[in-house]
């Protein structure tokens, strides 16, 4: 069985060398082929893209025909939930396992199905993040409500136009990135968590 090893620290006084050490004996154990180790330091808090290494991983499995991506914890493929799982559906897609070792976890079964127990563990991870931004939203109409109440005038400016094309590129720069790279629209949107309108009036801007 063709695999990769991933490892993340996330500072560069930290040394990601256990990490990847235990994962290599645990492929030998299995009697996996390792075909490629990526490492890199760099905060899980990143965004996708912003990864270089985590990029390189997800462009030579689709290359390479491999079948399992090795892992030491699931926080070495991030910290935000959504990045996360944004990255598990990426593998499911493509029929690649991601093997958590500190959970001895599969996100695949042999027969290429989806573990149930690994999917359970996403939607757990879902549910954390959607409850991470209805906090954040509620917090915000909270201080809007404040706000108002104390007489300061919240909202658009009298006067303020609609952003034009070129904040829009801007605040889209990674999706621009993205599909002059040659990445589909339907990946972006699960890279950047963007809909379908964003990333198509982002390519018909760019002319890609």
């Amino acid at each position: 069985m063709k695999v990769v090893i991933f490892s993340r620290v996330s500072t560069q006084i930290q040394d990601y060398t256990r990490q990847t050490d235990e994962l290599l004996e645990y492929a030998s154990k299995m009697g996996y082929t390792v075909q490629r180790i990526f490492e890199e330091k760099i905060s899980g808090a990143k965004k996708n893209e912003e990864r270089k290494e985590l990029m390189a991983m997800m462009e030579y499995i689709e290359n390479n025909k491999i079948e399992k991506v090795l892992t030491w914890e699931l926080s070495r493929i991030g910290r935000d939930a959504i990045s996360v799982l944004q990255v598990i559906e990426l593998l499911n897609e493509a029929k690649v396992s991601l093997f958590i070792k500190n959970y001895n976890l599969e996100t695949l079964n042999p027969d290429g199905t989806i573990n149930v127990l690994s999917q359970f563990m996403a939607q757990v991870l879902n549910s954390v993040y959607m409850m991470e931004r209805s906090a954040i939203v509620q917090r915000l109409r909270s201080g809007y409500s404040a706000a108002r109440g104390r007489g300061i005038k919240v909202g658009r400016k009298t006067g303020v136009q609609v952003k034009s094309d070129e904040q829009f590129l801007k605040e889209n720069k990674d999706v621009a990135k993205l599909l002059k790279q040659g990445y589909a629209v339907r990946k972006i949107m699960k890279l950047e968590n963007k809909s379908s309108g964003t990333v198509q009036k982002v390519k018909k801007m760019i002319n890609v």
